[in-house]
C-alpha cells in the first residue's frame, strides 16, 4: 500500500459544491483505503496499491459521475510533500501567503515558468513546482495569478498555500 496526495481542482468555488466528509465516503467507495480530507478545498491523502495512472483515472471518472462535475484531479506520492515544503525558498511572513503551485504537465511548467521571468512577483522554480510569494488580498490581482486562471491550465495545475500542505503532514 503507497500514500498518496490528490488535489481536487476547482470545488468548493462557483457552483461545485462538495463537503469533505462525501468526499471521503466517495473515495473509500472506489477502494481506496485510510482516507483523510483536509480544509474545503480538496486536499485529499489515501493509500492505494494502484498505480498513479490507474487512480487518476478512476478519481476523475468516480469524481465527476458522483458530483456532476468535470473533475481535474493532480496527483502525487505523499512523500514528495515534505521536501517540497523545506524547499520554499522565501521568508514566511505575516503580510504574504507562502504558495505552492503544482503542475502536472511538463510543458505547461515550463511555459508557466517563462510567464513568471518578467513578472515584478517573488516565484521561484522547483523540481516540480514553481513556489510563489503574494501579499495577502492579492492573490487573485497579480498578473501571475490571472495566468494561471485562464482556462488551459485548469486540467493540469493547482495552487496550494503552504500553510494547508503543512497540516498534511502531521
Amino acid at each position: 500500500m503507497k500514500k498518496y496526495i490528490a488535489f481536487l481542482r476547482g470545488i468548493n468555488v462557483g457552483n461545485i459544491r462538495i463537503k469533505m466528509p462525501d468526499l471521503k465516503i466517495v473515495f473509500l467507495e472506489m477502494g481506496f483505503k485510510n482516507v483523510a480530507t483536509f480544509l474545503q478545498t480538496g486536499n485529499v491523502v489515501f493509500e492505494s496499491d494502484k498505480n498513479i495512472s490507474e487512480i487518476k483515472l478512476i478519481l476523475e471518472k468516480g469524481l465527476s459521475e458522483t458530483f456532476h462535475y468535470q473533475a481535474f484531479v493532480l496527483l502525487y506520492d505523499f512523500d514528495i510533500l515534505e521536501g517540497i515544503i523545506e524547499k520554499y525558498p522565501f521568508e514566511k511572513t505575516e503580510s504574504h501567503h507562502a504558495y505552492i503551485v503544482f503542475v502536472e504537465s511538463d510543458v505547461i511548467f515550463e511555459e508557466l515558468l517563462s510567464f513568471s521571468q518578467g513578472l515584478d512577483e517573488e516565484i521561484a522554480k522547483g523540481n516540480t513546482v514553481l513556489y510563489w510569494k503574494v501579499p495577502k488580498g492579492e492573490s487573485l490581482n497579480t498578473p501571475f495569478s490571472k495566468i494561471t486562471a485562464k482556462a488551459k491550465y485548469k486540467s493540469t495545475t493547482t495552487v496550494r498555500n503552504i500553510n494547508t500542505l503543512e497540516k498534511m503532514l502531521e
